[in-house]
């Protein structure tokens, strides 16, 4: 067996947290003090929304998300809820509308003006009315336009269609009643076709997003899930509780099998709920428990070990709640890959906390920016309520760049279940379409040859994430060797790859040749 070095080469190793200075937080405002295990937080390009503490009904604030400093007491708010406010979603798809769930067991959309709020706004421009009990959780379906799931303590997620034109919607389109508790969370794959929810009974479901039909199920006695996420398009989850000894972890599952975790790892012994956050262009994961400061960061892999740590941010100042700014608000100059809005309670704050890549170069770095999700849907309400699925519309980050582009995403590799019959009722229609993707992929690689012809003599040279231009040659005997390491690290992964590629023509020239051979069988 050949050495293999214990450096690990990665573009993401030097991840390091920047807070914002006190000129750029938002001061003076007034955060809820419910003890629901939510984010209390909803950012986007354009807009801050924060739930915040009031009498006689919920209300949550709308700030601008330039309006830093000191925060008018009288602020209007967005204020027609009866009870109290348990959660907040910003339409992906609109900067302008916002959904709210409510102690009132109503789910309400609201309008927000484009100039920013001058008055409170009562008056929602939907009401949807069908929980029997208060609503805890709302998602937006992350590639059709106004398709809208919520969860109450009633224990059914229900499926909204916002292309109506009734103020007040009674009646979903789709209730989901698989649940024997309270739903904790709730979390889409890619193209919204799955849907991911840990409960209070300590289960893991994995659900048809239009059937409601559940199609794996974990219960794990020595892992107590409360909040679960998709990790993109890997085909995996990621699920933080507690273990059987009351500590804090996280764990990894397959979407396939949730029979037991791929991966289970310890935290710590705080009682504080760990919330995770996945960032699927860096494949990074952030953990961010409530009731402290500190924020762990990893960087998901294909193979084992899975989770590999890089480093954790620490603070004073402890968060009640968390938003996130999508990829499309992040500033690309200063290498910025994620932001965090931490709800600081005890200094009535809201802390910006940039994640950076430490690099040289001001110049737009396009190893670490790769097309990310737009915000444009892929398709309307009344397509996917048909049954269709499709991808999200992708947009490039690049200053000057067109806005978006409808380009399909990459999967993970898959070198032995391309021939599982999953979506297709035979086995010569698996091959077709095995065969229709390789035409594809090979297309795809003779226009990217002819892409990077035409942009070698403009593009800077890059190496393991490196920009040859910029780094300079090595000067120890160290740093030779760990630049030899990762030559070494990038020749046994394309190894690797190239003999998956090889098990997966010889696995269709096997399929083709029993087909051949046998033609009534199928």
């Amino acid at each position: 067996m050949s050495w293999r070095p214990q450096y690990r080469s990665s573009k993401f190793r030097h991840v390091f947290g920047k807070p914002a200075n006190k000129e750029n937080c938002y001061d003076g405002v007034p955060i809820t003090k419910s003890v629901h295990d939510n984010h209390f937080c909803a950012v986007n390009p354009r807009f801050i929304a924060v739930v915040t503490e009031c009498a006689g009904g919920g209300a949550f604030l709308i700030i601008p998300i330039h309006q830093t400093g000191k925060i008018d007491p009288h602020h209007p708010r967005v204020c027609g809820h009866r009870g109290n406010v348990l959660d907040i979603k910003w339409n992906p798809f609109d900067d302008f509308s916002i959904a709210s769930g409510s102690e009132d067991s109503t789910v309400k959309i609201w309008d927000i003006p484009k100039h920013g709020m001058m008055k409170n706004i009562t008056t929602a421009k939907k009401e949807l009315q069908g929980h029997s009990r208060r609503v805890g959780l709302i998602e937006w379906h992350p590639t059709a336009g106004n398709v809208l799931f919520s969860a109450g303590y009633d224990y059914k997620i229900m499926v909204w269609n916002l292309d109506t034109p009734d103020q007040i919607i009674k009646n979903p389109v789709k209730t989901i009643s698989v649940h024997s508790d309270v739903v904790l969370s709730m979390s889409f794959n890619t193209d919204g076709s799955l849907l991911a929810t840990s409960c209070k009974d300590k289960t893991l479901k994995v659900i048809d997003s239009h059937t409601g039909v559940v199609l794996q199920e974990a219960n794990c006695k020595s892992h107590k899930a409360s909040k679960v996420v998709f990790l993109g398009n890997l085909k995996k989850l990621i699920s933080t509780g507690t273990s059987r000894w009351n500590n804090r972890q996280i764990a990894l599952w397959d979407q396939d099998d949730l029979s037991v975790p791929l991966l289970e790892e310890d935290l710590d012994g705080s009682s504080g709920v760990p919330f995770p956050f996945y960032d699927p262009d860096t494949h990074m994961l952030y953990v961010a428990g409530k009731g402290d400061g500190n924020i762990r960061y990893y960087e998901i892999s294909f193979e084992k070990p899975y989770l590999q740590f890089l480093a954790e941010y620490r603070s004073y100042l402890t968060q009640k709640g968390m938003g996130i700014m999508p990829k499309r608000g992040l500033d690309v100059s200063s290498c910025e890959v994620f932001r965090f809005y931490k709800l600081v309670t005890t200094k009535s704050i809201i802390e910006p906390l940039s994640m950076i890549v430490p690099r040289r170069s001001e110049s737009y770095q396009e190893d670490i920016y790769p097309m990310t999700a737009g915000s444009e849907p892929a398709m309307t309400a009344e397509e996917w309520f048909k049954g269709v699925h499709k991808d999200p519309v992708l947009m490039s980050l690049k200053p000057g760049s067109k806005n978006s582009q409808s380009i399909p995403l990459v999967t993970a590799r898959e070198p032995l279940s391309l021939l599982e019959p999953k979506r297709f009722q035979n086995r010569i229609e698996q091959l077709e379409v095995a065969s229709i993707q390789e035409r594809l992929e090979q297309k795809g690689t003779k226009e990217e040859r002819l892409e990077d012809k035409i942009q070698s003599k403009t593009r800077p040279a890059f190496s393991n994430g490196c920009d040859l231009s910029e780094c300079a040659p090595p000067k120890t005997e160290n740093e030779l060797l760990q630049m030899f390491y990762r030559q070494q690290e990038e020749i046994r992964r394309l190894r690797e790859l190239l003999g998956q590629r090889d098990v997966r023509v010889k696995q269709l020239e096997l399929e083709i040749k029993n087909i051949r051979n046998c033609p009534g069988s199928c």
